[in-house]
């Protein structure tokens, strides 16, 4: 048991005793840096319960906590605030409870439970991954991680966006102007051949816009008219028809795509457990669409429309069905989110995708509900903000966004560059430098991404992001090195994983034990919010103050008393695990030298 969770019973029974009142519940934090005392009881929130002056209260408790446990060493009362100071021995204990356990801070997975599915990434098969993608999948895999480690059974999944006239606009283009290009004709991945037909088209587009404009047509009907857009509209008739020739180029064109994602995914470090093609769900809900209209959920207009009027939830009304029969995209979410649960045992759901969609995924969720899914209170949309970039916003129809894969090799470059610059590497073989770049890099790139909280809009500065000073990645991954050298160093032996409770240690140590017993609670947190910057920014907090340990106690191998070594040696080595492991839930590699 936590020691603050030691601090929330015993006080409750000191209330029981002091005043015969039961309380459900008794706030304990840390206290602030600027007042005595490792932990503060809050007694404010008790005089709903309890009638009197809060510093009397404090102190009655306060004397009782010191007379009656072996917790508290002193305490002292600031108004309403109960500051009390443990003894070194409950530190060393709870201490030696957290080295039991390998995997401290984790739930294991009750694989009987209910699971929850994750969608992120979700690309569209015209265009490589770009910084867009990478923040998305960054969080969604991230998030998974961080639910598995919660306890929870976790099915990662992503739909690609395989269909459509974008899609279409591509294929043209290539059949057009690629006389039999391949990837492996001219070295390019697959995504990115892909990519650049789609670039040429709306080259093309534009300049018969601007054509057809110069010969007096309207702006907007010059839009419509365009042959390219006609052309590629055809496309999509023949391969909604099954037209064997167009489905044969579609399924060569995604296939080389599929390819190229999967080497980014792989470099990123991502992956899925499932995968959901639109081809195969675009057609899902219309069935759902009539049984919800039996059901009055739905009505229909007289052109034959069927639409859902959300105005008392403050909504408006919203299409469902097209009056020609056709499905809109609400049609296919309603049904692809109906067959995942058919498909898995799960009973819940996360969708990482911008901000731009909140509207859409409010009403998606309220529809569900409305048709009766108990799952449907389930639901959730981690939405997240906009990255930019300090050159400014990315466009890809005209080219101009951050390819995913790019990225990742400049930020292997940046590292490279600010490494040796730094002398960090020395010392190291070429290889095993080049191996450690791309953990720097990589780990850079994603804690920059996840340490702001997803709802906010951000600025990637590759340059700031692989800063060895801060809150960066590469300023965590170095103290991981660095804990590990001392070890080394002092030869440890992982084999006596205890620590003597009578020792005489400091506020420094303690300190450290105090941040490393808040994991678990910040990995649920971190669940209930979807949240890894949270994960994040305790890992910085983690680091700070084992450095602030390490600057004011520098004779840790050196250390004459042997217990007191051992126990600093071992506050180390589980210094070293946990930072490894909220590390992994960012999907963050930890080198062991650096």
């Amino acid at each position: 048991m936590s020691v603050i969770h030691q601090l929330e019973n015993v006080t409750k029974t000191a209330v029981k005793e002091l005043f015969q009142v039961d309380l459900e519940k008794v706030e304990v934090t840390l206290t602030r840096k600027d007042q005595n005392g490792h932990f503060t009881i809050m007694v404010f929130p008790m005089l709903r319960q309890i009638k009197g002056n809060p510093a009397v209260i404090g102190e009655q408790i306060g004397a009782y906590l010191q007379e009656n446990t072996e917790l508290i060493g002193s305490y002292e009362v600031i108004k309403g605030f109960l500051n009390v100071t443990l003894t070194n021995a409950v530190f060393i204990i709870a201490f030696n409870e957290m080295l039991s356990n390998s995997k401290y801070g984790f739930t294991p997975v009750d694989d009987s439970s209910p699971g929850i599915m994750v969608e992120y990434s979700s690309p569209n098969t015209n265009k490589p991954l770009h910084l867009g993608h990478i923040r998305n999948n960054l969080l969604g895999y991230s998030v998974a991680q961080i639910l598995e480690a919660s306890g929870r059974r976790v099915n990662k999944t992503q739909i690609i966006n395989d269909r459509g006239i974008h899609i279409c606009k591509s294929m043209l283009a290539w059949q057009e102007q690629g006389n039999g290009e391949t990837p492996e004709s001219t070295g390019l991945k697959g995504d990115k051949l892909v990519g650049n037909y789609y670039v040429k088209f709306d080259k093309q587009y534009k300049e018969e816009i601007a054509q057809l404009i110069n010969e007096g047509i309207d702006p907007k009907e010059a839009e419509k008219q365009a042959p390219s857009l006609l052309k590629a509209q055809e496309m999509l008739r023949k391969w909604e028809a099954g037209d064997s020739e167009t489905v044969a180029l579609w399924e060569k064109m995604n296939g080389w795509v599929y390819d190229g994602f999967e080497v980014t995914y792989n470099n990123l470090g991502v992956s899925f457990d499932s995968l959901y093609y639109e081809s195969n769900t675009y057609l899902l809900g219309k069935d759902i669409i009539e049984e919800g209209l039996q059901k009055g959920v739905f009505f229909k207009k007289d052109d034959g429309s069927v639409w859902i009027d959300l105005s008392d939830e403050g909504l408006d009304e919203k299409l469902v069905l097209r009056s020609d029969g056709t499905a809109v995209y609400m049609t296919q979410d309603i049904g692809t989110a109906i067959q995942r649960v058919k498909d898995h045992p799960i009973n819940a759901m996360v969708y990482t995708v911008g901000n731009e969609q909140d509207y859409h995924f409010k009403v998606l969720f309220l529809i569900l509900k409305k048709l009766g899914y108990d799952w449907a209170e389930n639901l959730h949309h981690l939405s997240y903000g906009m990255v930019e970039l300090p050159s400014g916003k990315m466009k890809s129809r005209e080219g101009t966004v951050v390819d995913a894969d790019d990225l990742m090799e400049e930020m292997t470059a940046t590292a490279r560059k600010i490494a040796l610059e730094q002398g960090k590497l020395d010392g190291l073989s070429s290889q095993e430098q080049e191996d450690l770049f791309k953990i720097i890099g990589l780990g850079a790139l994603k804690y920059f991404m996840l340490k702001i909280d997803p709802v906010k809009n951000m600025m990637f500065n590759p340059e700031e992001s692989v800063d060895f000073q801060g809150n960066t990645g590469p300023f965590i991954q170095y103290a991981h090195a660095r804990i590990k050298s001392i070890l080394k160093k002092a030869q440890f032996n992982s084999t006596k994983l205890n620590a003597n409770s009578d020792l005489d240690i400091t506020d420094k140590d303690i300190a450290i034990i105090k941040t490393i017993e808040q994991f678990p609670d910040v990995i649920h947190n971190a669940a209930i919010k979807l949240n890894p910057a949270s994960i994040a920014n305790y890992t910085y907090e983690l680091v700070r103050e084992f450095n602030s340990f390490y600057q004011n106690v520098p004779k840790i191998v050196e250390e004459e008393n042997a217990d007191l070594k051992q126990f600093r040696l071992l506050l180390c080595y589980k210094t070293a695990l946990v930072i490894k492991d909220a590390c992994s839930l960012l999907g963050i590699d930890v080198p062991e030298q650096m």
